[in-house]
Order: structure tokens, then C-alpha cells, then sequence
């Protein structure tokens, strides 16, 4: 049995300056922008650059009730883990692009870490994973 995470939804208010967040701030890609009448929204896919995993579906929050989660889908803890090749090209890439990192880079048993905001609020996790992390070796 083979199965796999294709999309996480994360909500936002507004499609376009998702995608130009995503787009622009953190040079992923824009895989799928397509109108959907029968609900009246869009499905809006990016993905990180190089990424051949899970992808972002950028839901735009179509309820009240959803609201209160665009910035705040995990209670205020880091919600997405953003895994790079080279830790200091995309950390210095974003702090040129005003990305706010709300913790500085730090040096764990796993790896180069510093957590960033989105457009939102919501926190991330920019990490380098060593050479020896399960996850990495997976990926070789």
C-alpha cells in the first residue's frame, strides 16, 4: 500500500495576496489557480520551489466561523515545517524580503532552525534538517 498528504488547507482572507505572499515573499510556485462556480471559490494550490510533496491549498475562509482561524490554525504553534537545502541562502532571502522571524536561527540535534510568520501570523518552522535527521535520510 502506497498512500501520501497531497494538499493541507491553510485559510486565509484574501486569495490574491496569499498568492502574492507565497509567490513573491517565498518564491514558491502557483500550481493551480481554478474558478469553481458551482461554490463560488477558487482552488488555489503552491508549493515550495523544487517540491515534489505536499502542497498548500490556500482556502479562502467562505464562513464567519472560519475567520477566527486565518493566522491562528494551530493555536498559536508552529503549523508548517518549511524544510531548505541551504539554511542560510533562504534565511538571509527572506530577512531581505521582510520576512519577521520571530525566533533567530538556532543550531538543534536536527538541524538549523528559526521560526517565521506568514502574511497572517501563522508560524513556521525554516529548518535545514542534518544529514543524519529519518526524514532526510528518507529523501535521498
Amino acid at each position: 500500500m502506497k498512500q501520501s498528504i497531497v494538499h493541507i488547507a491553510l485559510v486565509v482572507k484574501d486569495y490574491d495576496e496569499a498568492i502574492a505572499f507565497y509567490t513573491q515573499k517565498l518564491n514558491f510556485s502557483l500550481v493551480e489557480d481554478t474558478y469553481q462556480p458551482e461554490q463560488d471559490k477558487r482552488w488555489v494550490v503552491v508549493s515550495p520551489p523544487g517540491s515534489n510533496g505536499v502542497t498548500l491549498l490556500l482556502a479562502r475562509a467562505s464562513k464567519s466561523e472560519q475567520e477566527p482561524f486565518i493566522g491562528n490554525q494551530s493555536g498559536g504553534r508552529v503549523f508548517l515545517f518549511l524544510n531548505t537545502d541551504d539554511f542560510w541562502r533562504d534565511y538571509e532571502a527572506m530577512k531581505a524580503k521582510q520576512i519577521k522571524f520571530v525566533r533567530e536561527p538556532k543550531k538543534q540535534d536536527y538541524g538549523m532552525v528559526a521560526v517565521f510568520e506568514d502574511l497572517y501570523g501563522n508560524l513556521w518552522d525554516l529548518l535545514e534538517l542534518s544529514t543524519d535527521h529519518p526524514i532526510h535520510k528518507r529523501s535521498i
